[in-house]
C-alpha cells in the first residue's frame, strides 16, 4: 500500500509510519492540513490516514477539499473526538472509516486493508446501454431515445440477458437455461413469441432496429446495421 500519513503529532505519527514502513508499505507523512492537502492532491494514495486536529487545516476541512476535488482515495480518520456526533461528522464529511485514540497498530491496519480491498473491488453494473437503449437495474427502468418502455417481468429478464450480451448471437439454448431456468428444450415456442413481443416494444417506431434474427442460429441485440 502506498499510505498518506496526515498527522501534527510526532509520537503517533512515528507509531504509525514505522509500524507500515515495516510492513513493507510506503508511507509520507503530513505535520499539518495544508502539507496534508497538497500531497493528497499532488499524488496518488491508496489510503489516507487523516488526524482531525490539525493546524492550520483541520481534518474535515481537508477531506471537504479533497472529496470537492473529486478525489475518491478511502480515508481513516484518526481522532480522540470518541462521541457519536464526532463519528457522524467525520463519516458525512466523507470518511470512510473513524478511529478512536488510542488504538492498537493492528486494528488500525486491518481497517486500512478493508478499505483498499472495498476501493479495488469492481464496481456493480447498475446500467446496461445499447444505443439509444439504456435499462436501469436498480430502478428496472427501460428508455429508448428517452421514451419509456413498459416491460412483464420476463420480458425484462429476456432484455437484459440480452443487453448484457451485446453484439453476440445468443442461441435459443443459452435464453431458455438463463431466462426460463430450463436445461432442456421443452420443444415450446415460448422464446419466439417473447422475442416477437419484446422486439414490438423496442423496436417498433423507431428508425433502427435493435434486435435481430440470425438465421438458424438464434438473436442478437446489436446497435450497429
Amino acid at each position: 500500500m502506498r499510505v498518506l500519513v496526515v498527522e501534527d503529532d510526532e509520537r503517533t505519527a512515528s507509531f504509525m509510519t514505522k509500524g507500515l514502513a515495516e510492513g513493507g508499505h510506503v508511507v509520507d507523512r503530513a505535520a499539518d492540513g495544508h502539507e496534508g492537502l497538497f500531497l493528497a492532491t499532488e499524488n496518488n494514495y491508496d489510503v489516507i490516514i487523516l488526524d482531525r486536529m490539525l493546524p492550520k487545516l483541520d481534518g474535515l476541512g481537508l477531506l471537504q477539499a479533497l472529496r470537492a476535488s473529486n478525489i475518491t482515495t478511502p480515508v481513516l480518520i484518526l481522532s480522540a473526538l470518541a462521541q457519536v456526533d464526532d463519528r457522524v461528522a467525520g463519516l458525512r464529511a466523507g470518511g470512510d472509516d473513524y478511529l478512536t485514540k488510542p488504538f492498537a497498530f493492528s486494528e488500525l491496519l486491518a481497517r486500512l486493508e478493508v478499505l483498499v480491498r472495498r476501493s479495488n473491488a469492481p464496481a456493480v453494473e447498475t446500467r446496461l446501454i445499447v444505443g439509444d437503449l439504456e435499462m436501469d437495474l436498480l430502478s428496472r427502468r427501460v428508455t429508448r431515445a428517452g421514451q419509456p418502455i413498459e416491460l412483464q417481468p420476463r420480458e425484462f429478464r429476456l432484455l437484459e440477458y440480452l443487453m448484457r450480451h451485446a453484439g453476440q448471437t445468443v442461441t435459443r439454448t443459452m435464453l431458455l437455461e438463463a431466462v426460463w431456468d430450463y436445461h432442456f428444450d421443452p420443444q415450446t415456442n415460448v422464446i419466439d413469441v417473447h422475442i416477437s413481443r419484446l422486439r414490438q416494444k423496442i423496436d417498433k417506431g423507431f428508425d433502427r432496429a435493435l434486435l435481430h434474427t440470425v438465421r438458424g442460429a438464434g438473436y442478437a441485440l446489436r446497435a450497429d446495421a
